[in-house]
Formats: C-alpha cells, structure tokens, sequence
C-alpha cells in the first residue's frame, strides 16, 4: 500500500521542481520528501550552476523535509543495485528507491534506469 500524494524525490526530481519543469506540475501540491544522499546531490548541483547562497536557500528548505535511512533499507538497496548491478545505478537511487518501499511512498524521478521499476514515478 503507498501513502498516494507523498512522494519521495531523487535529486534530479527536485531539481526539475524547483525549475518549473511543467512535467513536475502536478506534484507540486504534494508531499514531497528526500533522504541525505540525495540532499547532498542538489547542493552540489545548485553550487556548480547557480550560487551559494541559492544552494543555502533550498538546503535549508529541504532540510525540513528529509526522511531517516533506516539500517534495513540500506540492506535492501544495497541488494537491489546488485540484482541490477548491470544498469550501473547510483547508490543515492538505490537508497531512495528502498525507504520509499519501506515507507509506503513511491520513489519520484527521472532516471530512465527507474522507469519499469515497481513502485517509481517516472516523469519525463
């Protein structure tokens, strides 16, 4: 059973949110959280193409909407980038991927490697 309306976003996910992207307009109203990893993904993204300050801004927004990686979750992403360890995804994903399972949620994103996965919400 998924929490409908609450969503747990990669980083290029709130990357597209915070551009307007209008394929990400209908989450808008919705509950969207992230994890550390992911966090750390947008901050150095929002350093390398925009400023400090910018960075600071929705680091700190975003703060206030993180979700604890719990020790079994990291088993399980750990084991799911090994079942497909061939499409080379990326750790932060993978534990996205597993506490959004774990916590009813579906993992929002944009990575093609994610789009006929069970339980992601892939926007183009």
């Amino acid at each position: 059973m998924t929490n409908a309306g609450i969503f747990l976003a990669d980083a290029y996910a709130l990357i597209e949110l915070l551009g307007g992207n209008q394929g990400y307009a209908k989450y808008i109203d919705c509950v969207v959280v992230t994890t550390k990893f992911h966090l750390a993904e947008l901050y150095y993204h929002l350093l390398r193409f925009y400023s400090v300050e910018d960075a600071n801004r929705y680091f700190g927004f975003y703060a206030d909407f993180l979700v604890s990686v719990s020790l079994p979750a990291i088993i399980a992403a750990m084991q799911f980038k090994l079942q497909f360890k061939d499409e080379k995804l990326s750790y932060a994903d993978c534990i996205g991927y597993a506490v959004a399972a774990e916590l009813g949620m579906k993992f929002l994103t944009s990575d093609e490697k994610f789009q006929t996965k069970e339980n992601v919400e892939f926007v183009k």
